[in-house]
């Protein structure tokens, strides 16, 4: 890849045991820029055989990393910290090409994942335990807190870099060791992190990262009992078969999973600010994010003057290649979410729906869509009952807060909800009514290193981030102490 100020971030071989290593069946998948239909590079087609020796050395290195001091796991956690801030423009351009959003937002991208990484780096200075009363004088109680063993992180392609240090700094931090399979559309960032753990001293077999398709290696993880913890980010239903594949050797299980966020406007909101709100939820990365607003509703005493102030904001939105300065919108992943987009806003359009944004030339190539406002939105549509991972912002209208109420929590997810009041008794209302790990009151942004993330109903179990994100990776050992008296 051209234009690094350190090439060797940019690896073609994956990292198993401290070896950079290609497959043994010689086998490779290409890697393509969405936005060029260019192929960057090939990475190896791992199976079962090479997923195991990543097991193993993980496993290798356990023991080892375990018995290592809270200061000392924290210091090498710093300094790989250090080395992603060091080289964030480098990291933001492997970002950009293999994924495909705007340079900007992979920098703000690599600063949001290293800010785990510091986290938990300090998250593992504070891991302590808990002294019991003892029902008898001759006993004590001591919860200690150990880590959960291997873990394997699986991770989807919207968010390359955040996406795995979420995961990769608590296991860490705790003391686990791990295998980590990114993926196969965007392997890049994952090896570029390998290779700055390398550089920041953390031992062999610490990091260990399988590229590939996934089914071997998604297959050998759940089946090896070496594996003690799975923690994977994407769709519900692979999340499901991950929980039936994971019940054999009764897993661990963190799961972040699909959503369907409401953005509910209300009649008393600042409609200045809630479509500040909605521009950062619902076209940050192009739409394709699992807590983005799906489902945009807005009380009928404003619907029409928020509609306009948001087409206005999206039609000022330039579409085009992520290194491209002043691009909003980059290419979709693949032909294959365009094919989603294009049926859904088809389906709207057949029910009704009507597109408020003007038209507007693309950039060459089948991966480019443009970012649309659609009024007359209905919950018999198949974008409100689907995520459609795109930047098209449908508007519901509802009349009553109960009605709102009724129409967010109508959805099997329970990821993301937001709201914009400027009444205090209504955000508690709402807030408390919302069936949704999170909940964002005036504001579109909710994702942060010291808070909680993480949804209920279909959307998952567990939490990343905040003191609950290490958590996931420890076990409570209660040890009893007799004959002391």
């Amino acid at each position: 890849m051209q234009n690094l100020k350190l090439p060797s971030l940019f690896r073609q071989q994956t990292l198993i045991g401290g070896n950079w290593v290609t497959a043994r069946s010689g086998k490779t998948v290409a890697v393509v820029d969405p936005a060029t239909q260019v192929v960057i590079g090939t990475v190896p087609d791992m199976g079962g055989d090479e997923t195991r020796a990543a097991i193993e050395a993980a496993e290798a290195a356990y023991a080892p990393w375990k018995k290592r001091t809270h200061a000392e796991r924290a210091a090498l956690l710093e300094a790989w910290h250090a080395l992603m801030l060091e080289h964030i423009e480098d990291l933001a351009l492997i970002l950009t090409i293999e994924q495909g959003k705007p340079l900007d937002e992979a920098r703000g991208e690599i600063r949001y994942g290293a800010s785990f990484v510091k986290w938990f780096a300090e998250e593992a200075r504070r891991i302590g335990g808990q002294t019991i009363p003892s029902p008898t004088p001759d006993r004590r109680i001591v919860v200690l807190k150990e880590p959960v063993g291997v873990c394997g992180i699986i991770t989807p392609w919207n968010f390359p870099n955040a996406m795995i240090t979420r995961k990769l700094a608590p296991a860490l931090a705790a003391g686990c060791t791990v295998v980590v399979k990114p993926s196969e559309l965007t392997p890049y960032s994952a090896l570029a992190l390998g290779v700055l753990a390398e550089m920041a001293g953390i031992p062999t077999g610490v990091i260990n990262i399988v590229t590939g398709m996934p089914a071997e290696i998604g297959a050998e993880i759940l089946a090896n009992p070496t594996v003690r913890k799975i923690s994977f980010t994407g769709s519900t239903p692979v999340g499901s078969l991950l929980m039936r594949g994971a019940a054999d050797s009764i897993k661990r299980l963190s799961l972040e999973l699909g959503g369907n966020a409401p953005f509910i406007v209300f009649d008393d909101a600042d409609l200045d600010l809630a479509v500040e709100g909605a521009i950062i939820s619902k076209f940050r990365n192009g739409g394709q994010t699992c807590v983005c607003a799906n489902r945009i509703l807005v009380q009928a005493g404003v619907y029409d003057a928020f509609a306009k102030k948001l087409a206005a904001r999206v039609d000022a939105m330039k579409v085009g290649p992520g290194t491209e300065a002043g691009v909003a919108i980059g290419p979709m992943i693949n032909e294959a979410a365009i094919a989603k987009i294009n049926r859904h806003v088809g389906d709207a359009l057949s029910k009704g729906a009507t597109i408020v944004t003007a038209k507007r030339d693309l950039p060459p190539g089948p991966q480019y869509t443009a970012p649309i406002v659609l009024t007359g939105a209905t919950t018999d549509m198949q974008l409100a009952a689907e995520e459609t991972f795109g930047p098209v912002a449908p508007l519901f209208r509802f009349e009553t807060e109960d009605e709102a109420i009724a129409i967010a929590n109508g959805t099997p997810y329970g990821l993301a909800a937001y709201f914009y009041t400027e009444s205090l008794r209504r955000a508690w209302r709402v807030g408390e009514a919302l069936e949704f790990g999170m909940v964002g009151l005036n504001t579109g942004l909710i994702s942060t290193e010291v808070a909680p993330f993480g949804g209920v109903k279909q959307s998952g179990l567990g939490r990343e981030g905040s003191q609950l994100g290490i958590e996931e990776y420890l076990e409570a050992k209660a040890f009893h102490i007799g004959g002391l008296t």
